[in-house]
């Protein structure tokens, strides 16, 4: 039985639809992902979960009961905002004793479970330090204390890394994740940014417009998007509009190129066929597109002229042109390859993905 389960959830706000009919599972002791775009519905789902929002219909599950109307005083969850949330005109012992004061414990108690949350975000001695005398780093991690002092049943967080700079952001998700395995946890993490769900997320749900698209884990996601908003969002992608030639039956489907007019071929493992004569559209990762040499006979190369080469430190960016197809890959080294060149573009068969409109 799954820890936390969403059923059709639904919530408005005056005449706009914030959140449709959205439905997830989250295991126990898994760090659970919601990713989209800003304005797609996914912090209002998190404070739903949270008990901070009312649904309009739908209800919440927690451990086998019904929490929907359950005040959130009472569901026992931490949460991490992005603002952090501290109170200034107290110190980090007292911001991190809040809910604990909260829920009566007693001084002693108080007293040893600050001291044990403060040692696991690394703060140990900060007790005494006002909140603005911390950096934003520091503040997260007294954000973050506060939300395990309780021992609570559910993490939640809401884009909590996303006021950092870049390198204390990737330092601090690394120490996040650690953290949530080593105390066997259980999280749901809200971001827009796909690097930091793929590093951090054992599970992530894509929401777009209010509504979950795709659901599963990050290397599954990101190598077969099932929906064509899916994948443009999740990086980089060629997306190439094609018809269908071959039949249903087919394990190796044909589509042709509406631009360029190429044949290509793909092994569909399991994809639904588009109709046939039907516009759709293939995606491929610039990285699974190779480049070859011009006289090099493979299965899906396209003849193609180099356009454009962007180097970037690590990769290349390499722009190509198929009969007015216009391609891009990614080469970990593209000495050799000059602007001009006739080249061969090749697209693995079982690299590429069909994907619904």
């Amino acid at each position: 039985m799954p820890l936390l389960s969403l059923k059709n959830l639904s919530k408005r706000f005056d005449k706009t639809a914030a959140v449709t009919d959205v439905s997830l599972d989250v295991e126990r002791g898994e760090f659970f992902g919601l990713l989209g775009p800003s304005g797609c519905g996914k912090t209002t789902t998190l404070r739903m979960i949270a008990g901070l929002e009312q649904p309009d219909s739908g209800t919440i599950e927690f451990d086998g009961g019904n929490i929907t109307n359950l005040p959130a005083e009472r569901r026992g969850f931490g949460m991490v905002f992005q603002n952090y949330a501290l109170f200034p005109h107290l110190n980090v012992f007292e911001n991190v004793a809040f809910g604990l004061r909260a829920r009566h414990k007693s001084n002693e108690e108080i007293r040893e479970r600050v001291k044990g949350a403060l040692e696991l975000v690394q703060l140990p001695g900060y007790e005494k330090r006002r909140v603005d005398e911390l950096s934003g780093g520091q503040q997260q991690r007294v954000a973050i204390a506060r939300a395990i002092a309780i021992e609570p049943a559910l993490l939640l967080f809401d884009e909590p890394l996303s006021n950092l700079d870049i390198t204390l952001r990737e330092e601090t998700r690394g120490e996040l994740r650690e953290l949530v395995g080593r105390l066997g946890l259980t999280a749901v993490y809200v971001t827009h940014d796909q690097e930091e769900a793929f590093a951090l997320c054992d599970r992530i749900s894509v929401m777009v417009g209010g509504r979950i698209l795709q659901t599963g884990r990050p290397r599954d996601l990101y190598a077969h998007p099932a929906q064509l908003s899916v994948g443009r969002f999740l990086g980089r992608n060629n997306l190439i509009r094609v018809v269908r030639l071959s039949s249903s039956t087919s394990e190796i489907a044909e589509f042709k190129t509406l631009d360029g007019g190429h044949t290509i071929r793909v092994r569909m493992n399991g994809q639904n066929l588009s109709p046939m004569n039907q516009p759709c559209i293939l995606a491929i990762r610039p990285e699974h597109v190779l480049i070859r040499n011009a006289d090099e006979k493979l299965e899906n190369a396209l003849p193609a002229t180099v356009r454009e080469i962007d180097f970037a430190g690590a990769t290349s960016s390499i722009k190509l042109d198929a009969n007015g197809l216009l391609l891009e890959a990614l080469a970990l080294d593209a000495v050799g390859i000059s602007a001009g060149d006739q080249r061969t573009a090749v697209l693995p068969p079982d690299r590429i993905s069909l994907l619904k409109e």
